[in-house]
């Protein structure tokens, strides 16, 4: 049977897993070994509902783009060919021409087959970025994605002051789901996602979802670079996952399943439908991201009666 589109998925716990790019000058070889062990686990596992490949960018002091990663439509191609499962790239919009050029990536990623993307402003407000604003980008792109069955989402960052309000201007530019920052503990996302659910009720609109973003962490090399993503990670919690590095691995995949229950608890009485990411931080995590994703399984809805399945290689 085919996959659930993600549209679908989107109102029932969606658990989608974000693996990581491999570097832009990785070999055609290295490429396919990584799509292979991917494919191979995500196929094993009880559920996930899309690939999630958010396009990584290093910027300049002026905020000129630095591409060091594979390409993430080419990538989240190549997974969803062999899995089956839906694909979701990540667009930084500052960094296009246009709105006219944004359109034109949009309807060239439909043609790939990409159909589900999220649209990303810059990393700094200071920076007068060539691309459009997110919520512009938001209304030329809905139209292209929705006209081939897919969607667009937004990113989230929960301890942002006004972000409920961001987020229903945003819905109401069509938007239908969003992703979180990497969380690490849940008192900023149960304000905003209350907040936000007040504000569609008092709208009268249907609120999107709102996927809350984990990874596995190895060492402290981990922590530095997911804060240097942009994540809050409080430095109590930092203490605590530091006392065993040996079991930090363990550490964050037990608070993982602590915020979500915790925000699930609090935020029973919203209108807002909620999910998750597993993201995989480096390519040495795809075990650790394996038990998060399984751990996940177990506490979200099973999903029936869809099963992708997968594309077998030439050489199996």
């Amino acid at each position: 049977m085919k996959a659930r589109p993600l549209r679908e998925s989107l109102a029932d716990r969606p658990l989608l897993f974000a693996p990581v790019l491999p570097s832009l000058r990785s070999p055609a070889h290295r490429i396919a070994e990584r799509v292979d062990e991917t494919a191979r686990l995500l196929m094993k596992l009880p559920r996930v509902d899309a690939i999630y490949v958010p396009e990584l960018v290093e910027e300049n002091h002026e905020g000129r783009p630095r591409y060091r990663s594979y390409d993430p439509s080419e990538y989240v191609v190549h997974l969803t060919s062999r899995t089956g499962h839906p694909g979701i790239v990540t667009k930084v919009v500052a960094h296009m021409e246009s709105v006219l050029a944004l359109q034109e990536w949009a309807e060239r990623s439909v043609r790939r087959g990409v159909r589900n993307v999220v649209l990303v402003g810059g990393s700094s407000s200071k920076i007068p970025y060539p691309g459009p604003a997110v919520e512009e980008a938001d209304r030329a792109v809905v139209p292209v994605l929705e006209a081939a069955g897919g969607v667009v989402g937004n990113i989230t960052i929960p301890h942002r002051t006004d972000e409920a309000a961001r987020m229903l201007r945003k819905t109401k530019a069509g938007v239908t789901f969003f992703t979180t920052q990497l969380l690490f503990d849940a008192e900023g996302v149960i304000d905003s996602i209350r907040e936000y659910g007040r504000l569609c009720r008092d709208a009268a609109i249907v609120p999107a979802t709102v996927i809350l973003s984990f990874a596995p962490l190895g060492d402290e090399d981990d922590i530095e670079f997911v804060r240097w993503l942009g994540a809050h990670l409080p430095e109590e919690v930092e203490q605590v996952l530091l006392q065993d590095e040996q079991a930090l691995s363990r550490r964050t995949v037990e608070l993982a399943l602590s915020v979500w229950t915790e925000v699930v608890g609090a935020t029973s009485r919203s209108s807002v439908p909620l999910g998750v990411s597993v993201e995989q931080v480096s390519a040495r995590h795809l075990v650790s991201a394996r038990d998060l994703l399984t751990a996940f399984s177990g506490l979200l809805p099973p999903r029936n009666p869809y099963h992708p399945t997968p594309t077998p290689r030439s050489d199996e």
